[in-house]
């Protein structure tokens, strides 16, 4: 699984790259995606890698996301008591654990697909440069780190 988090904004943006970060639901600033990890998914990061930052996410960190962040139909919190009632799983983490694994979808559960993050805490470290050269743009080998800030 990836999850991604848009960094910039679209002006002077080209219209193909608008277009495909439209079809990975990443319409603002600070806002993120749980995408599975397959060539399509893999070829759009490849497009929009100027306006992204992206890496693997580990099933602890997708759970803090869904606790934090995770927002139900009228804009409710994502609880265990939700999870249980309407999913085979019991708690917040073992639905995170099988949608880290594959075992089941946010849809499954009737969850958003778009976590709305906050602007990191102490701020970026750049978002004209990727991380290789100091800044948070691209390939993030701990997602879970900028995560983590942007809660």
């Amino acid at each position: 699984m990836y999850a991604i988090v848009r960094l910039r904004g679209s002006v002077n943006t080209k219209p193909d790259i608008k277009d495909t970060l439209d079809l990975l639901r990443l319409h603002r600033i600070n806002h993120c995606v749980v995408v599975p990890d397959n060539p399509h998914y893999r070829g759009m990061i490849q497009k929009v890698k100027d306006y992204v930052a992206w890496g693997e996410i580990d099933e602890d960190a997708l759970a803090k996301m869904l606790e934090m962040r995770g927002r139900l139909n009228g804009n409710r919190r994502l609880t265990d008591q939700f999870i249980k009632e309407n999913t085979s799983y019991k708690t917040v983490k073992e639905f995170a654990s099988a949608v880290a694994h594959g075992g089941a979808t946010l849809k499954d559960a009737g969850i958003k697909p778009v976590f709305r993050l906050h602007p990191p805490r102490k701020g970026h470290r750049g978002t004209k440069k990727t991380v290789r050269e100091g800044g948070e743009l691209g390939y993030h080998e701990s997602i879970s780190d900028l995560i983590w800030k942007m809660r």
